[in-house]
């Protein structure tokens, strides 16, 4: 039976948009549909400063259960006769694009990590900004122990600068799985919550983003990304320079400074 609607969004509190997977049934396991909702969710707010922060989760037990081993189906654009890698690097692709995505979005993006994140879905929480888990979640590095390689949408970039080369390494090859309080205490996650309170606590980690300006958090996660990705400190301290002149530039710095000195809350205009 064909889902009506692979993700759901709402905006519980002002500037903040909350994205659920919406496949329980199979885990929110990952299909075409499921793929190209997120995808079409994250290209309407990429731009936009009025949606201040983003909350990802699942609907029901799990977080994300990775490739749906039933069948992913098709990608737009896939032409008949395709071989089987030609057809195979496309879902790749389709998938993988994430990673940029949620880069790309201004808003910082949280992963309210519910349950299960296996696979494609351990992945699609690491691409998150911040991760904050339940008690019951639990992690699967589960490529490698379906015959494929556990570099794989992202996997091998993101785990080891999140967590060190050695641990990474080791949780890669032997696919392990990470329950979250281990999570915690080697740095995949920020922290652990129950089960009950996890959602108001992303909520409040967006709100706590939400109040900051605009350009402020969007320069924020821009430099600290590309700074991951840089040479040498040199250059880190160069780009830091440039994007803070740029940023006291701005009018909602004015305001910031004002508002404090007047010791109210300040009013922000993305100007």
């Amino acid at each position: 039976m064909a889902d009506v609607e692979p993700i759901l969004t709402e905006r519980p509190r002002p500037g903040i948009l909350v994205i659920r997977l919406h496949r329980p049934n199979e885990l929110n396991a990952m299909n075409v549909e499921l793929i190209e909702a997120l995808h079409g969710a994250l290209d309407e707010v990429r731009d936009d400063s009025t949606t201040r922060a983003i909350v990802l989760t699942g609907e029901g037990r799990a977080f994300c259960a990775g490739l749906d081993l039933r069948g992913y189906g098709t990608p737009e654009g896939a032409t008949e006769g395709e071989g089987r890698a030609q057809l195979g690097l496309r879902v790749q692709k389709h998938i993988a694009g994430l990673v940029d995505a949620f880069r790309s979005t201004r808003a910082p993006i949280i992963a309210a990590v519910n349950g299960a994140a296996a696979g494609g879905g351990m992945s699609l929480a690491l691409m998150a900004d911040i991760r904050i888990a339940s008690d019951a979640a639990v992690f699967h590095a589960a490529f490698i122990r379906r015959g494929l390689s556990n570099c794989d949408i992202g996997m091998s970039w993101l785990l080891p600068r999140m967590i060190g080369f050695s641990r990474a390494a080791q949780i890669m090859l032997t696919g392990r799985s990470i329950d979250a309080a281990e999570a915690e205490r080697i740095g995949i996650v920020s922290s652990v919550e129950s089960a009950d309170a996890l959602l108001d606590t992303a909520l409040d980690t967006a709100e706590a983003i939400a109040q900051n300006s605009p350009f402020g958090v969007w320069m924020t996660k821009e430099v600290m990304w590309s700074n991951l990705e840089t040479p040498s400190m040199r250059a880190a301290i160069d780009l830091e320079n440039r994007t803070q002149i740029l940023s006291s530039l701005t009018r909602d710095h004015k305001e910031a400074v004002v508002s404090f000195l007047e010791k109210r809350p300040p009013e922000f205009r993305n100007h």
